[in-house]
This record gives structure tokens, sequence and C-alpha cells, in this order.
């Protein structure tokens, strides 16, 4: 099974032109304070950054594995943190480093079981105790023409719901029961669900959760 580092080569030749539309619902920032540290794992090329630093946040840092994506943040954002996740899942930041950490459309990448709960693991020991976690993803879809994916890669993948698009890259949609047993150690503040576009144009169901690290 793909983990987080495995489809880098996709990522750097996608990194100049796909564009992410995963929604940032800035109600769920408010009462945080404006100098809170904020992590955007995953971050592409910044653009949930770029919208959170014109809110009033300053303290932000983004990372990727992907050289390509980070380097398109860097050209776009000059003025913010990015850095490039050499050995995902494990960052470079101490424990309990951050306020928030921001998960937008990166578990759809990390196809495999294990490789989703040690990501998760790490963002538990980079969050404060009482920190929040926003993670933003596509549940699996009702339509034929994605049920006929996810059946034909079911066997292979050994997951329904993982499958391989036409451009070459693994993905997984998930089932809300999933993300629930995946943020088990963290207490669900809020969930929305919410319509995005793929990066491939498809219109999509997907789900926003706010969780908390346990104090």
């Amino acid at each position: 099974m793909s983990d987080l580092d495995s489809q880098v080569p996709y990522w750097d030749a996608a990194a100049a032109t796909k564009t992410f539309t995963h929604p940032l619902h800035l109600p769920w920032f408010d009462g945080m304070s404006r100098d809170a540290a904020i992590l955007d794992y995953g971050c592409g090329y910044g653009r949930s950054m770029k919208e959170l630093e014109q809110h009033g946040f300053g303290n932000l840092t983004g990372v990727d594995t992907s050289p390509g994506m980070i380097d398109r943040a860097g050209h776009l954002h000059p003025t913010m943190r990015f850095a490039i996740l050499d050995t995902p899942p494990a960052s470079p930041f101490a424990d309990a480093a951050f306020d928030a950490v921001l998960l937008f459309a990166v578990l759809t990448g990390v196809p495999g079981d294990e490789a989703q709960h040690r990501l998760i693991a790490e963002l538990n020991r980079i969050l404060k105790p009482g920190g929040m976690l926003y993670v933003s993803d596509l549940l699996l879809q009702d339509d034929e023409r994605n049920r006929s994916r996810y059946r034909r890669h079911a066997r292979h993948y050994g997951s329904y719901g993982v499958f391989e698009t036409g451009d070459g890259v693994v993905c997984r949609h998930h089932s809300r029961e999933r993300l629930s047993t995946l943020l088990a150690g963290f207490e669900t503040v809020d969930t929305r669900t919410i319509t995005v576009s793929t990066m491939n144009g498809h219109e999509s169901k997907g789900i926003q959760v706010l969780a908390r690290r346990p104090s």
C-alpha cells in the first residue's frame, strides 16, 4: 500500500497545474488568538495559509512532502514559512508545538491504514493539549463512476474506497466511520458536510471535522 512519501513524483508534477478547493471554515477560528501557532500539514501551495494570514493570523507554518508544491508556495507567498517533509509522517517539530493543525485533503493521498494512523499519531504529538485538529477530506461517493472504481481496486488494495486515478495517483475516500476510528483519540468539537471540486474537476461530497486533543 502506498505510504505518505511514495507519491511525491505525482505531486511534484501536479504542483504547477492543480487547484485545491477545500474551503476554510473561518468561524471555527473564532476565539483563537491571532498569535496562535498554526501548522498546515500537507500545505500544498499555501492557499489555506494565505487565507488565514488575510484574517489576521501571523504565526503560520506549512509543510509538504512535495518539493514542487513547496517551491510554488514559496514563489506565491515569499514572506511565509514553508518546509519540505523529508521523512513523513515525522516532522521536525517539538512535542506540543502547535495550537492548531490543518490537514486538508491529505488523508485522501495516504491510502494505507497503518500510514494514516502514523500520521494522526504524529499530529497528536505536535499539538498542544487542548489544541485543535482541523481535518477536511472526501467521503465515499455514491455515484456509479466512483462505486465502480472502488469495487475494481478493493481486492488489490484491501480497502473499499481506495482507487487509482487516470493520471496516476492512488487515492482514498472515507466512510464517516473510518474517520471516527482515525480520530478516536481526539474529542470531536464539530463536523460539517461540504461539496468540493476534485483536482480533476468532479463535484464530490466532503467532510470537515474539528477535533480537540484532550488536555
